[in-house]
This record gives C-alpha cells, sequence and structure tokens, in this order.
C-alpha cells in the first residue's frame, strides 16, 4: 500500500488534475489564475523505472491515452481524471502525517503509475511536453511542483553549508559564556540582542562553504553581502520574512545601491534556488526545473510560473517565503565563539510561509 504525507499526494494530485483539464494555467504574482494565459499539455511524461517512460495525452475529445513507445495500452475519458483529482483533494484535504488513499492508488495503477513520486535527477517533479504559443515549440520541461495543502515546505534546507561568519567587534571576551549561555525559546535573538546590548558590531567575514559562496556568485558576487545582511536583520527580530528583509537591506545599504538593486538580487537568489541551485552542490547558473514552477493551491486549483511569468514568479517568491533557524546543534551556528578574534555563525534557512 502507498503511504505519503500532503505534499506527496499533491503532486498526484497535479499530475491527475491536469490532465483532466489538459492546460497549464498561469498565475499572477498573488497565485491568481491569469484566465486567458495557458500552455495546451500535449503529454505528460512519467519515467518510473529507468527507460520505460509512459506517456499521458490529452486530446481535444476528451480523452486521456496512455501510451508506452508506439503502443496505446489505456484510453479514459478526462472526466474519470477529473473525479479522481477530486476525490483526492478530499483526502488530502482531511489527512494527516503519512496516510493512505486506496481509491486513488488502484487507479493511479490501473494507469500503469505505481509511485507518488516519479524519480528524477534533477529539482523537476514533472515532466510536462507543453505547446508554446509563443514559439509555436513543444519542448518537453521540468516543473517543480509546491502544495498549499498541507504545511509550508522548504525552499532552502539548512546546513552547516548554509552558514555565514561573521566577526563580532567592539565586544568583551568576558560576555562569551554569559551570552551562549542564553538558552530562551528565542535564543538567537536574544543572544544577538544582548551582543549588541553590550557594544558588539556583526562585520560579515566570509562564508562556511565555499561551493555555496561560489554559487551566489554567479547571482552576483556582492549576494553574500547582501544574504549576510538579511541575516542579521532576521536574527535582530527586525524583519521575519524575505519581503520585510529586503526593505531593511535597503536601509541598511551595505553596498551604496538603490533599494531595488537589493530587492531585485534577492528576487534572483529566491527564484535560483527554486528552479535547482543547492547550496553544497556546484551550480553552472542553469534551471533544473527548466519549465518552470507548479502550485498546487488550498481550493485545488493547478497553476504555473513559467519562463514567460518569470517576473510574477519572483514577486510571488519574494512576498512568500521567510528565513526560520534551523537546529542550532546540528548546523553549529547562533554561539559565540573565539578564533583571532570573537565571532559568531548564522544560519540561512527559508520556508514558504
Amino acid at each position: 500500500m502507498i503511504t505519503g504525507n500532503k505534499g506527496e499526494w499533491s503532486e498526484t494530485y497535479a499530475f491527475l488534475k491536469l490532465l483532466a483539464e489538459g492546460k497549464l494555467f498561469a498565475a499572477d504574482e498573488q497565485l491568481n489564475r491569469i484566465g486567458d494565459m495557458f500552455f495546451p499539455i500535449m503529454k505528460i511524461i512519467r519515467e518510473e523505472i529507468r527507460g520505460r517512460p509512459y506517456e499521458y495525452i490529452p486530446d481535444n475529445n476528451g480523452i486521456v491515452k496512455v501510451c508506452f513507445g508506439d503502443e496505446e495500452v489505456l484510453c479514459l475519458p478526462c472526466g474519470d481524471f477529473e473525479s479522481e483529482a477530486n476525490y483526492l483533494l478530499d483526502k488530502i484535504a482531511a489527512g494527516r502525517s503519512a496516510f493512505a488513499v486506496e481509491r486513488t492508488e488502484a487507479f493511479i495503477n490501473r494507469i500503469h503509475s505505481t509511485k507518488l513520486k516519479a524519480p528524477t535527477s534533477d529539482k523537476s517533479d514533472i515532466n510536462i511536453q507543453i505547446h508554446d504559443i509563443n514559439t509555436g515549440y513543444q519542448n518537453v520541461v521540468g516543473f517543480s511542483i509546491k502544495s498549499e495543502l498541507g504545511s509550508p515546505p522548504t525552499l532552502l534546507n539548512a546546513g552547516k553549508t548554509t552558514n555565514f561568519i561573521y566577526a563580532v567587534d567592539g565586544l568583551d571576551s568576558n560576555y562569551i559564556d554569559s551570552i551562549n549561555s542564553i538558552d530562551t525559546q528565542t535564543k538567537i535573538i536574544d543572544r544577538i540582542r544582548a551582543i549588541t546590548d553590550n557594544n558588539g558590531q556583526f562585520r560579515f567575514q566570509r562564508m562556511e562553504n565555499e561551493t555555496f559562496r561560489n554559487n551566489l556568485f554567479m547571482i552576483d558576487s556582492q549576494m553574500p553581502i547582501i544574504v549576510a545582511e538579511m541575516l542579521v536583520g532576521y536574527y535582530s527580530g527586525v524583519a521575519s520574512d524575505c519581503d520585510g528583509l529586503a526593505d531593511y537591506v535597503s536601509q541598511v545599504n551595505p553596498l551604496s545601491c538603490n533599494a531595488e538593486f537589493y530587492r531585485h538580487k534577492i528576487k534572483d537568489m529566491l527564484c535560483a534556488i527554486a528552479l535547482g541551485m543547492k547550496p553544497a552542490t556546484a551550480w553552472d547558473g542553469t534551471d533544473e526545473a527548466t519549465g518552470g514552477y507548479i502550485v498546487v493551491k488550498t481550493d485545488g486549483d493547478v497553476l504555473a510560473y513559467h519562463i514567460y511569468n518569470r517576473d510574477a514568479f519572483k514577486n510571488y517568491l519574494l512576498r512568500n517565503t521567510k528565513p526560520e533557524r534551523g537546529s542550532t546543534n546540528r548546523h553549529g551556528f547562533g554561539f559565540l565563539y573565539e578564533d583571532n578574534g570573537i565571532k559568531i555563525k548564522m544560519n540561512l534557512q527559508i520556508r514558504f510561509i
């Protein structure tokens, strides 16, 4: 029996819903459907077993054909996919933790799909051949899928790779033990406040991981400085989301640039992470999710940010993401230490709101 959480079942829901509609609708920056902007779906390709791809082809006659190679192995009305998608949506809404949906499992087995998630080597969750109304091309592109039906997913997972190292100037070393002993629920914010209350000032020095640094350099050579300033604002309690932190960095203005520069660069970073950039993997600037991003909304609508509405996607990311504190012990940050002066590490993790 297949079990999955809400996010995992949402990928199956998106698969069924898109085949039922035969179109991939675009979203604006508020995640509302743009009614006259959509991409006809020529086929969805799933390769659950390497070398054995199945193609799911919605046609203009209200039929979905399931093909393996040149052979048509099944043909079902689009309405069957619609009813199964609606049933699954109700089950996801009522689900808790990891759960099974026997009726949906039976249906996807019938259409030669046995897994909630088709394995991929990149960040895409679904491969779709769409008709590009702008160019006439019918390319196969990968989309990453995120769902609003469950807990907000992470955009960037924390690790020691996402630590930023700061010198703490002006702080007497006699305060180190007392500050490190602060163990409140908001201990990092309280430690940062204690540092500044005792004349400590943060001066960004370097990132702990060279690969992540190089990846940020691909966006802009000053990107580490911008992110480092965001973290100071976040752990100081000045702002709690990326939109507010963009305002904070603009006010601090570490690079003597205008406000839109910082907002633009932060949006570029969020978009790069969403479409494939990972901290510990060398990145060449290429999107792994070549089609873009698909979002399953709470009302069941399935919308996409494609290359043609990339600016809307960036605005959506800025307004709907926030840093959050990861495990201080596991990732080794949030405490003062001495290393040619007093230092502290701050960690970057980003989650959808």
